[in-house]
């Protein structure tokens, strides 16, 4: 069986920033369209609608079943997609609060998937920052989660800006808002 990622510190301290970033957003277009990767227990995306963003403009993936049940049952548009396996489209706004630990022997499977973004813990975002330039419409932009542990983070022709940090115990999260340079896409 397969648990659902539940919100931790990482998930608060994104919410609070889209919180403070979204209203901004829909000024400049109020028909935001987002996607979200890993939807996990569905919190960004409650989050985006309380902030205004219609149900029809709210997307997201993951593939974890369970997460994607879950979410649908709350009414959001999921379906099951490794990163950007399953999509074509293109959005305004991408969401990423990935697992970025480096990988830890000791850890069971099923939390590593959660958790572990390779054996670095950079692999997967990197994996990420490369497919999601072709999903961006143009002048879109991309929040993505990451922590003082992930090194090694290869932002290519993205222009990266550090909006909010957060000190924890043994690391520190970092969001960051991020755009992609090529508009010949």
């Amino acid at each position: 069986m397969s648990l659902i990622y539940e919100p931790k510190e990482d998930s608060y301290f994104l919410s609070e920033i889209l919180k403070k970033e979204i209203p901004r957003l829909i000024k400049e277009n109020k028909n935001l369209k987002i996607l979200e990767i890993g939807v996990g227990s569905g919190i960004q995306l409650e989050n985006l609608k309380e902030l205004g963003i219609k149900n029809k403009n709210l997307f997201g993936v993951d593939i974890n079943k369970e997460a994607i049940k879950h979410c649908r049952e709350l009414g959001f548009n999921v379906w099951c997609s490794n990163l950007f396996l399953n999509i074509d489209d293109k959005f305004d706004l991408i969401l990423f609060n990935p697992p970025y630990l480096p990988e830890d022997k000791r850890e069971d499977n099923q939390s590593k998937l959660a958790t572990t973004g390779g054996r670095n813990g950079f692999e997967l975002i990197n994996k990420f920052l490369r497919q999601a330039k072709k999903h961006l419409n143009k002048n879109g932009k991309i929040f993505l989660l990451a922590s003082s542990l992930t090194k090694e983070i290869n932002w290519g022709n993205y222009k990266k800006k550090l909006i909010a940090k957060k000190k924890l115990f043994f690391e520190e999260l970092y969001v960051w808002k991020i755009e992609f340079l090529n508009t010949n896409l």
